[in-house]
């Protein structure tokens, strides 16, 4: 059984947790922490963003850049793995990049355009690979002490608002005693 001293551990637990959570948090050299839908494809996370897709503006993912990128668990859904990434947007002719959308398009749900999946990202979208470099910042038995929540990101899609008044409204019925 391996423990957390053996090199590869940490490894094989990016490599587990990324496989097995849908969501992973990823925080680029710029703004918060955004959580993105990836496949884990030949040793690195990759994602596709852009129009039509998960938002990728304002994380500052460009090539060469630095990430950190968070997985949960997938039975509890709490932190897991937290780990440095180089980040790279390999060329639309790149071999690997080929395989990697094939996968990103068949994990792609409700897509309005199946069949154009993948010539829509190519001229549209940027698909990125998170490659893990380094060991993990954090892991099981070496947690930070603070939760690390945050406040939720602002967005106009609120629904915190007063309710009309010319809807009709429930009214407790008093039981007899």
């Amino acid at each position: 059984m391996a423990t957390a001293a053996e090199p590869g551990f940490d490894r094989a637990l990016i490599e587990e947790s990324a496989k097995k959570s849908a969501l992973v948090w990823v925080r680029g050299p710029e703004g918060p922490p955004r959580a993105l839908w990836h496949v884990w494809h030949e040793g690195a996370v990759w994602l596709v963003g852009g129009p039509g897709e998960q938002p990728l503006d304002g994380l500052g993912l460009v090539e060469g850049a630095r990430a950190t990128v968070s997985c949960r668990s997938k039975d509890k859904g709490g932190r897991l793995v937290v780990w440095p990434a180089a980040v790279a947007e390999p060329a639309s002719d790149d071999p690997g990049r080929a395989a990697a959308v094939a996968e990103l398009a068949a994990k792609r749900l409700n897509a309005p355009d199946t069949a154009a999946l993948a010539s829509r990202w190519d001229a549209e979208c940027r698909v990125l690979r998170f490659t893990p470099v380094g060991g993990t910042s954090q892991r099981p038995g070496a947690m930070p002490e603070d939760g690390g929540a945050a406040a939720p990101l602002p967005t106009p899609a609120s629904t915190r608002v007063p309710t009309p008044t010319g809807l009709p409204t429930r009214r407790r019925q008093r039981r007899k005693r």
